[in-house]
């Protein structure tokens, strides 16, 4: 038990830093106002589930035949985690440096302009692209599995560990497209207020997520170096 709450106490961090995605949130909410958003908006969120499981579970893999758990391999681990630490400062700096200048409008994907032609197949591939394929949420997830590897965790302890990661970084993805199709039109309007403030203000939400995912995933390998 100690060990599944220290998995979780290290992963929790990643899992709030994949959830505050803005780029994701508006592409759902931009489906979720299309013809067909009952049918691609989940496809969506089915793909975002999967890929980031996916992508979690193969660290996890990989990482615990390899000895995360072992007490000599903490200093290895911790390496690791600082320079993917490192890896979030500089993606800092670069969405610092991205933000739009006053008056400026900011930039979107242009790929964002097709979202509400999108079939079942392509939503469902946006989806897994957007969460694995990313390079922040894919640092986030390799974070995460190493925490869950590193706590030594059998195999059902760390099944249940990365489906709450899965879980907790899907809130802002998934959780939108669950109360849409609970409500319908009564989310219409926060959903496009979230949506337009989000555009406004993505690289520095995105600058402040990183920033913070930095120092503290940097903190936590120079606690296993030390250790």
């Amino acid at each position: 038990m100690v060990g599944f709450g220290q998995a979780l106490g290290e992963l929790l961090p990643s899992a709030v830093g994949v959830a505050l995605s803005p780029i994701p949130i508006i592409a759902v909410v931009l489906m979720l106002m299309s013809p067909n958003a009952g049918r691609t908006a989940p496809a969506l969120a089915l793909g975002w589930v999967a890929g980031l499981a996916a992508a979690t579970a193969v660290v996890v893999l990989v990482a615990d035949p390899a000895g995360a758990a072992r007490e000599g391999a903490r200093p290895v681990v911790g390496w690791i985690k600082v320079v993917l630490g490192l890896l979030f400062l500089v993606l800092a700096a670069g969405q610092w440096r991205k933000r739009p200048r006053p008056g400026e409008a900011p930039e979107l994907p242009g790929w964002m302009a097709a979202i509400d032609r999108m079939s079942f197949g392509k939503a469902l591939g946006l989806g897994a692209v957007l969460s694995a394929a990313n390079p922040k949420n894919l640092t986030l997830a390799v974070a995460a599995a190493l925490a869950v590897a590193q706590a030594g965790l059998g195999g059902g302890g760390a099944a249940a560990a990365v489906a709450v990661f899965v879980v907790l970084g899907s809130l802002t993805v998934a959780g939108p497209v669950l109360v849409y199709l609970a409500l319908r039109d009564r989310v219409r309007a926060p959903l496009l207020a979230a949506k337009d403030w989000l555009v406004r203000e993505n690289a520095t939400v995105m600058f402040i997520v990183l920033l913070v995912l930095g120092v503290v995933i940097i903190g936590k390998g120079i606690t296993s170096i030390t250790a």
